[in-house]
């Protein structure tokens, strides 16, 4: 029996799970409170995805005599072939038997339907990888057939990563989500609340908590709520997590609370804490951020007094209870960072809370979690880090920020290498100009293998307008320093923000192309952008010259439709910039015009050629680079100590006593006797390794006290040549 029953309805992610219940759950344990957590979704799709899942499956379809497409006819055609390598199939993609990878590759090991049509498009992605990743990429082709079965035969809602998810985006009503409620369940549920019930049968909870991040895990939460309701009315029931804290902060319908108590948004901590003392005495209401039905109206109670945790008090995620092992990790290759998500398990951690930012125009800046932005130390990340790697037994970890501090990054880059934590990790940044080259050597050097960041509109009036703080030259220069150091790029892409032209949508185009030809980044994504309700566009449309359209809300209010007055329909776009990019990330169709991807003749106007220069993302890269330091800039060094020789050199008849300094790699660098051991001893002070490194002004001022021209020795070859071989400027 437990207090608390943590639950992530289907469906999330197929590798790892949604950690929102484990950084509860941890909280939970500071407090001595009781709780048990499970991702639903990933069990589901286990017992689904089975022998005796498919056998139900292909029954149940012949049974509803809706096997009417060729492409469903053909597979069940080969059913028994499906039935029949399943399992071993999932037991690959969870990491239980690498070596079944060459059957897997092998010409008629799996049965093949419409998803492997593209396998002459895509099998040059593979030429130069491993063949674990072909066998995973296959796998994944062969699990896509049968989920297009599911959907074509079965349930049409079903999706790896989301369930029913258009009856939960922006629904301004509960009406069509209410209706779909009253039917009967779907297979899909039928699966999903028989399991559940065996948990609930076990844990016994007095409090159920939903975890709902995304449009795609609300309908199966209210099913979810609804089983309860029904077949165990004592347990209360509560919803938090990403959504709820993003679309339902004007639900006013009283039938939502047909399904749940207690609806929370923002911080989950305390507000869940709050409601268990509530289940506990229903007397007392004293409630944050959380709306309840009282009197039969929708009411916000936000009474109590009490401060949100602080994060250094929130404890450490916890993902006990879960099936770690039992992840399966899947490769659709079309998108290098997309494969990076989907492919193994990650621990997540968060570097700080919201955005030191905070200003984008489109993002949700006027809500708590991004305006209220608190970093976490260095030591607490380091101290977490050692704590999952102890506990889940992996070593990747994914920092789940807005936007990761450049300051923090490098604090926690040098905590990880003085700890000696050999991890991998990668995270969200903005490309700003801290990231030097040197930065960058520090975060490769401490395992980040990945980052992403919004490149947005590529256009310097947009992203003004946008309020990102960055220029397109600026990216490029950032882009440049962490594909020199060998970290990947993907890039967050835009269009449709409000005011652009039709101009400035291929001019964008033309510097996407241009980075990906310099492999400056090697992965990005087109989005359309959408208006949303509480961001800076959408408190102020009439700055941005957008019509927004006003509806009646009861329930979901986030992406709000509107009218563009420039009359572009940018919708036009998307498949084109779509097209190009998808060419661009795997080296393809540089050479092509960038107003060829789209069609004049389906769009009926004539596309404009870029205005950019061709060369005008190579000219970015060329800007000199600045000699100045900062004196409070840190000096780092990250090679071993030296070996240190003596030897004389003879120049015109004079002799001079000169140092040698030999470090692994073969780097030898000499200086002057003196100079050469002075910097030996301060080398050892500049080591990674010592707590208490030393400053630039700390340097000069020290050489300064014996010697004379500082610059002449900083800027020396010597000192040039450490500086390409790990002695870095922060």
């Amino acid at each position: 029996m437990k207090e608390i029953f943590l639950l992530t309805p289907p469906f999330t992610q197929l590798n790892t799970p949604y950690p929102a219940t484990a950084y509860l759950k941890g909280f939970l344990n500071t407090k001595n409170i009781s709780s048990f957590q499970m991702d639903l979704g990933i069990e589901v799709i286990l017992e689904l995805f089975s022998k005796k899942g498919l056998n139900d499956l292909f029954d149940i379809a012949f049974k509803k005599e809706s096997i009417n497409s060729e492409n469903s006819q053909k597979i069940f055609a080969t059913k028994n072939d499906y039935i029949k390598s399943i399992d071993e199939v999932i037991a690959f993609l969870q990491g239980k038997n690498k070596n079944f990878a060459r059957q897997i590759c092998s010409e008629n090991f799996l049965p093949r339907a419409s998803r492997f049509n593209q396998l002459d498009d895509t099998k040059w992605a593979f030429e130069n990888s491993s063949g674990q990743d072909k066998a995973k990429h296959l796998a994944t082709l062969y699990l896509e057939d049968l989920s297009d079965f599911i959907v074509d035969c079965i349930d049409e809602n079903f999706g790896f990563s989301r369930y029913a998810e258009r009856l939960g985006r922006s629904a301004n009503s509960f009406d069509l989500l209410y209706e779909h409620l009253q039917k009967e369940p779907s297979y899909i549920d039928f699966i999903s609340l028989k399991i559940l019930d065996e948990k609930l049968k076990q844990v016994q909870p007095k409090l159920l908590g939903i975890s709902v991040p995304f449009p795609g895990n609300l309908y199966s939460a209210f099913r979810c709520a609804q089983f309860i309701k029904k077949n165990y009315p004592e347990i209360k029931i509560s919803m938090g997590g990403g959504f709820p804290t993003t679309e339902l902060r004007s639900v006013s319908d009283p039938r939502v609370f047909d399904f749940f108590d207690y609806i929370t948004l923002d911080d989950g901590e305390l507000s869940l804490e709050l409601i268990l003392s509530d289940v506990l005495d229903t007397n007392q209401r004293l409630l944050k951020r959380t709306f309840i039905r009282e009197n039969g109206k929708v009411e916000y109670n936000n009474s109590s007094q009490n401060e949100d945790y602080k994060q250094s008090e929130l404890g450490s995620p916890d993902y006990t209870d879960l099936f770690l092992d039992r992840y399966i990790s899947v490769i659709e290759i079309v998108n290098p960072m997309h494969s990076l998500w989907s492919n193994g398990r990650w621990n997540k951690l968060t570097m700080a809370h919201g955005c030191y930012w905070g200003k984008c125009a489109f993002c949700d800046t006027t809500l708590s979690y991004i305006k209220k932005y608190e970093p976490n130390s260095a030591d607490f990340l380091a101290d977490r880090i050692e704590q999952l790697i102890s506990q889940t037994g992996e070593r990747n970890f994914h920092f789940v920020d807005e936007a990761a501090p450049p300051a923090l990054m490098k604090a926690l880059a040098i905590e990880i290498i003085r700890r000696k934590l050999k991890i991998s990790w990668w995270t969200n940044i903005r490309f700003e100009k801290s990231f030097t080259k040197d930065l960058c050597i520090l975060l490769k050097a401490s395992g980040c293998i990945a980052i992403s960041g919004g490149l947005e509109v590529a256009s310097d009036r947009l992203l003004k307008l946008i309020q990102k703080g960055v220029t397109v030259e600026q990216v490029a220069q950032v882009t440049d320093n962490f594909t020199e150091v060998g970290i990947m790029v993907h890039a967050y892409l835009m269009y449709g923000f409000p005011t652009q032209t039709i101009q400035e949508t291929v001019d964008s185009l033309e510097m996407v192309r241009q980075m990906f030809e310099l492999d400056l980044i090697q992965s990005g994504f087109w989005h359309q952008f959408a208006l949303t309700a509480h961001s800076v566009v959408g408190k102020n449309p009439e700055l941005y010259n957008i019509i927004p359209e006003s509806k009646e809300i009861t329930f979901a209010h986030n992406d709000i439709q509107f009218e563009d007055k420039t009359g572009i329909d940018h919708d036009q776009f998307s498949f084109g910039l779509k097209k190009s990019l998808y060419n661009y990330m795997y080296g393809f169709g540089f050479e092509i015009p960038v107003q060829d991807w789209f069609d004049k003749v389906e769009m009926g106007f004539e596309i404009p050629k870029t205005s950019i220069q061709k060369d005008y993302i190579q000219q970015c890269l060329e800007t000199e680079d600045s000699f100045f330091i900062k004196d409070s800039a840190q000096i780092i060094w990250l090679g071993e100590k030296p070996k240190v020789s003596y030897f004389k050199k003879t120049k015109k008849g004079v002799s001079r006593e000169k140092i040698q300094l030999t470090f692994n790699k073969e780097v030898e660098v000499s200086f002057d006797k003196e100079e050469g051991e002075w910097f030996t001893e301060v080398l050892k002070k500049l080591s990674v390794y010592e707590k208490d490194s030393l400053t630039f002004a700390q340097i000069k001022t020290d050489f300064e006290k014996q010697f004379e021209n500082f610059e002449l020795f900083w800027y020396s070859k010597p000192i040039n040549t450490l500086r390409k071989n790990g002695l870095l400027v922060l």
